[in-house]
């Protein structure tokens, strides 16, 4: 049976509306604690000038239902980090971290700016499948995609790891504590084939 999703690169102004749209419903202030603890949340909110900057750069991926965008994952090399001033202090502490010997400055890496799902089409593998997206998508360019994800956010913490991220540092700041997470492209994974439902 066919997946009645479809994932790829965005296309259009329009549906970069509808991930602000999206974005909206889930972020953290509008979310009740029981929400969030059971659904994840997302932190930033971004405004449509900024997402047309981002994917100027590289396009992010998204998830659809027809012509409806379900799922998104915000790609943010690193040419982003003015764009988006409040995660200025992440990329910052990124450029001072290690990987496997190496400083991640030196490294082929962006950030993950971002990854949501609407809550009716959770648990049908559109996590793994926007990563999965993004690996094909991005591997020839970058060599490991690194993404902050809040402690509490356990939901997104398990399902990072489920991918093949690995937490490589956690702190905290006034707002939250967070890990950060890395995924290398370079090592092998093993990963199984994504599979929609």
């Amino acid at each position: 049976m066919s997946s009645p999703y479809s994932v790829r690169a965005v296309q259009s102004r329009s549906e970069l509306e509808q991930v602000l749209t999206l974005q909206r419903r889930n972020l953290k202030q509008v979310l009740s604690p029981e929400e969030m603890h059971s659904q994840g949340f997302v932190t930033v909110a971004h405004d449509l000038p900024t997402l047309e900057a981002m994917h100027a750069l590289a396009p992010s991926i998204i998830a659809l239902q027809g012509s409806q965008v379900v799922a998104y994952a915000l790609v943010m090399p690193r040419e982003c980090r003015a764009l988006v001033p409040v995660l200025e202090p992440m990329f910052a502490l990124i450029d001072g971290l290690d990987f496997q010997g190496r400083p991640l400055k030196e490294q082929r890496f962006y950030v993950m700016g971002q990854i949501c799902i609407d809550k009716a089409h959770r648990g049908m593998g559109l996590f793994d499948a926007l990563y999965q997206q993004h690996h094909e998508q991005l591997r020839d360019r970058f060599d490991c995609v690194i993404t902050e994800v809040s402690v509490h956010n356990t939901r997104s913490l398990r399902a990072h790891e489920r991918v093949g991220f690995q937490t490589v540092h956690t702190y905290p700041d006034v707002t939250d504590t967070w890990a950060v997470v890395l995924w290398d492209w370079t090592a092998p994974t093993g990963r199984v084939a994504i599979h929609l439902r």
